[in-house]
């Protein structure tokens, strides 16, 4: 690790009964504030979801704490070397679901999910002609990385999913379906709702992307692109060999890019995938109607 690498980006979850939630949102962050973790965390009566960053021994002492709490004496992290923060400030969220999935009946990963796959057992089922490989994140997130002939979903939000599969994949419940996501805590949820609506078989990338990237046999094959993160970084690089391709486009021009940039426009920052050349062609807009508004206001300024 560099000198200047001296922080760690932390990114966990756990499906774990929290007895108030509310008064632990409250404790939590006066805790990571006082610690001087900087991130996003959401606590919900299922569980715990977050990403934080901070300097080694913040985020060495935080994961000591968490490990020190019977709730979550098992919760894996996983751990990114940073140059700085991944956020500029510290939020601790209360929410009715981890993720917000909004079917009737309750899932929960403790009870029925999907079989977890290692990196390794992923990336040999992966080759395999007679399966389907749903990804189950956003669409924009698929459109700068994704595993090789993973069917892109149609949804702009985790909700959607459960319209999505009934309306698609509904006749290919006697197939092997495997699907995967940016750290593994919505798939929890996915393939468990899959389980109920009478699909046979039905696997998850444990740990998903992030992990299936460190992992030293694999070391991220077959994933073309960056994985869409939600932190400042906004992508992060998984196939580690030289087979790696770029899948996105830029959004102005239409050649091979992979990196997002929020519009500059204050009343858009629509996020789209945008080249250097376009970026400062542009001025960091998405649009011929935002470059307006924005040089508009920089002369009235």
């Amino acid at each position: 690790m560099s000198e200047q690498q001296n922080y760690q980006i932390l990114l966990y979850y756990k499906f774990v009964q929290i007895p108030d939630p509310e008064v632990f949102k409250d404790e939590h962050l006066q805790y990571c504030k006082d610690l001087g973790l900087k991130g996003r965390i959401l606590v919900a009566s299922e569980g715990i979801n977050g990403t934080v960053s901070g300097t080694i021994e913040q985020t060495e002492q935080y994961m000591q704490d968490m490990h020190a709490n019977p709730l979550f004496a098992d919760m894996v992290f996983k751990i990114d070397p940073s140059e700085g923060h991944a956020f500029k400030k510290m939020f601790v969220r209360h929410r009715e679901e981890l993720v917000t999935f909004r079917v009737e009946d309750e899932l929960d990963p403790n009870m029925i999910s999907g079989a977890r796959l290692s990196p390794q057992q992923f990336y040999e089922q992966l080759q395999r002609d007679d399966i389907i490989v749903i990804d189950g994140r956003n669409d924009y997130e698929y459109d700068i990385g994704h595993f090789r002939n993973a069917i892109r979903p149609e949804v702009q939000s985790f909700r959607e999913f459960p319209d999505w599969i009934r309306e698609n994949l509904s006749e290919h419940k006697d197939k092997t379906i495997l699907t995967y996501c940016t750290g593994g805590i919505r798939c929890e949820k996915l393939t468990g709702f899959m389980l109920k609506e009478g699909f046979k078989d039905v696997a998850q990338l444990d740990g998903g992307i992030v992990t299936y990237g460190k992992d030293p046999e694999v070391q991220g094959r077959l994933f073309d692109g960056k994985c869409y993160v939600f932190d400042e970084r906004i992508s992060v690089p998984i196939n580690q060999t030289d087979e790696d391709i770029i899948v996105g486009k830029c959004h102005h021009c239409g050649k091979p890019e992979d990196r997002y940039i929020n519009c500059d426009n204050d009343a858009c920052h629509l996020q789209h995938v945008c080249c250097e050349e376009c970026e400062e062609l542009h001025h960091s807009c998405c649009s011929t109607e935002c470059e307006e508004i924005v040089a508009a206001s920089h002369n009235a300024s």
